[in-house]
């Protein structure tokens, strides 16, 4: 069947001016992939909701959006973004504003011998030898528009190279700042690659100066060697009129440890697409998420845990808590090949409703072709307890606050499993803020 598609050329005709800013690697190996993906983010289009994978988000308005290439930021200092740091993760930290990483407010800190930690575009400069093996290589640039049109303006972004066996201790907090300019239209790309036997912890942030209506798209590869450990963490807290389009795909080696703790605050769309591929025996892959939505907001999560291999773990539980009239999508696909025996995943996805007028899509999946496996999923839609806020008040506890109580013990299934002290504390501090300040649980 023909997928219905709109024509990006509204996206694609900022390509020749974009060029022109790629100075160094414009004769490079990495402007045949961008030419590539150019050619192949016109062929696949704009999705409308007649294409399965969009049928209940709608992005087909973007297709008629006039868009601009930020320009570069104006000059911020580490006071002016001093809330979106998180106490306790200061000691590496890049920072980009409209996709263009910002030296001044950066800090990479003291690492490990033999870690980079840099800006892609200065990779890309340097031609940087494990970047070309691991750049575009796991990414679905063939067949995911936005991934297509990502790689098309490839250019800024972090990048992480934990070499074998090494340790970082500490946390990489990389945030990507957008200054909410109407119309503007960016393009991060994020790449962490950690070696065999090598650890890392990384806190990816998405964060606006202003509620403008722009647009970030965003694609993170991943890829862990023989027996690694990433805990990656992604934090969303886009202006209010911000759409926020973001893939992540990774490849797992054999006994590697990957958590993904994917969190939603921000953002009028939404649609994050995470993707892992366990390709050796006995992975560890954990695949979390939380979001809370309200007003006219629209969140839609899209999962894949891929297991190639006998012997793996996946653990997936995504919970979303909608007011208003806010729209949620889950899709999450658990693909068990046919030699993956002895496979074990569970999938869970469960949605709190503050509001009647609030809806929820969801559809959780398990392809299997296995025989010898153990695989669960499930899905569930519902209110909080009446029986546990009546408890609460004949206690002594506000309404308003027994409903944040227990919303927020929804919630810390998922921010429980964020291994880092501080860092799930702070997260923790984010959502309390925006509980705050969602109606639904302020009076009922």
């Amino acid at each position: 069947m023909k997928t219905v598609k709109e024509d990006a050329g509204a996206i694609l005709k900022l390509f020749d001016a974009f060029e022109k800013e790629c100075n160094g690697t414009r004769k490079s190996w990495v402007h045949e992939l961008r030419q590539k993906a150019r050619a192949r983010a016109a062929e696949l289009g704009i999705p409308t909701t007649k294409d399965e994978e969009w049928r209940y988000t709608n992005v087909a308005p973007l297709a008629k959006r006039a868009f601009t290439r930020p320009a570069p930021a104006k000059s911020l200092a580490v006071k002016d973004i001093a809330a979106l740091l998180p106490p306790g993760l200061a000691e590496a930290r890049l920072v980009f504003v409209d996709g263009r990483y910002t030296e001044a407010l950066s800090n990479v800190g003291s690492l490990p011998k033999g870690v980079t930690l840099s800006s892609l575009h200065a990779a890309l400069a340097s031609d940087d030898k494990a970047l070309r093996a691991h750049l575009a290589q796991y990414a679905r640039q063939n067949d995911h528009p936005f991934v297509a049109l990502n790689t098309a303006f490839l250019l800024d972004g972090a990048y992480l190279h934990v070499p074998k066996d090494v340790e970082v201790e500490s946390p990489i907090h990389v945030l990507h700042i957008a200054s909410g300019g109407e119309g503007q239209l960016a393009h991060p790309r994020n790449l962490f690659v950690v070696e065999a036997g090598a650890h890392a912890t990384v806190l990816e942030h998405y964060a606006a100066l202003a509620g403008g209506t722009y647009v970030t798209n965003t694609v993170t590869e991943v890829s862990l060697g023989e027996g690694a450990q990433l805990d990656h963490t992604k934090l969303q807290e886009e202006g209010a009129g911000a759409t926020h389009i973001a893939s992540i795909e990774a490849r797992l080696a054999g006994k590697a440890n990957f958590a993904n703790h994917n969190v939603t605050l921000g953002g009028e769309l939404t649609r994050n697409d995470i993707n892992a591929v366990l390709d050796g025996e006995q992975v560890e892959c954990t695949v979390n998420g939380f979001y809370i939505a309200n007003g006219t907001q629209h969140v839609d999560n899209h999962t894949l845990v891929d297991h190639a291999k006998p012997h793996c773990h996946s653990y997936e539980i995504y919970k979303g808590v909608m007011d208003d009239t806010s729209n949620a999508v889950f899709n999450g696909k658990i693909f068990v090949h046919q030699d993956a025996q002895k496979t074990d995943a569970k999938q869970d996805n469960k949605h709190l409703l503050l509001s009647r007028d609030a809806e929820v899509q969801t559809k959780p999946q398990l392809q299997i072709y296995a025989d010898d496996v153990k695989c669960t999923h499930g899905a569930t839609v519902g209110q909080l307890d009446a029986d546990a806020v009546f408890y609460m008040r004949s206690r002594g506890i506000g309404r308003a606050e027994a409903l944040r109580i227990l919303t927020f013990a929804f919630a810390e299934d998922v921010l429980k499993e964020i291994k880092h002290q501080a860092m799930r504390a702070w997260i923790a501090s984010r959502v309390h803020e925006r509980m705050a300040h969602t109606t639904g649980l302020k009076t009922r």
